[in-house]
């Protein structure tokens, strides 16, 4: 693991217990999935890329926008859906025919892989990259070396 990826999984991990909270990112206060990227980015980085506007629960669904997924092109670096490392971003589509809004960090790969995220009702959690999560990914990035 490279050190900007043990960064990433340490700190994703850091805010494990912080309880769900819609649009926010206050490690050990509350986040969403979105905001737990945030703050993963201003530890490896300082200032957050861009402000995020408000945002509803639906996020961007009436619409048909892929809002999540264009931010994580301007900021993230794509790569490979099936090339996995640690510290990589996944982008979860969580129903077929709706956009793309759930977020996670890579904790582990291998026979065991798991991923971090902000999940309602449950708070930040490390959850198994089971087949059902795995079949929701539609992306994977990477945080730059750099900001930019």
């Amino acid at each position: 693991m490279t050190p900007l990826q043990q960064n990433i999984v340490t700190e994703a991990r850091d805010w494990i217990g912080t309880p769900y909270v819609h649009q926010s990112a206050v490690k050990g206060a509350g986040t969403d999935c979105l905001g737990l990227l945030r703050g993963i980015w201003r530890v490896l980085y300082g200032d957050e890329p861009e402000s995020v506007p408000a945002y509803s629960m639906d996020w961007s669904e009436p619409q048909g926008e892929e809002r999540l997924w264009n931010a994580a092109l301007r900021h993230l670096h794509p790569k490979d859906v099936k090339d996995e490392a640690p510290g990589d971003v996944l982008l979860f589509r969580m129903r077929s025919s709706a956009v793309a809004k759930h977020l996670g960090v890579v904790g582990r790969v291998g026979s065991n892989p798991s991923f971090v995220h902000a999940y309602s009702r449950f708070g930040v959690v490390e959850s198994s990259l089971s087949l059902p999560w795995r079949r929701r990914v539609v992306a994977r990035f990477t945080f730059p070396e750099e900001a930019s």
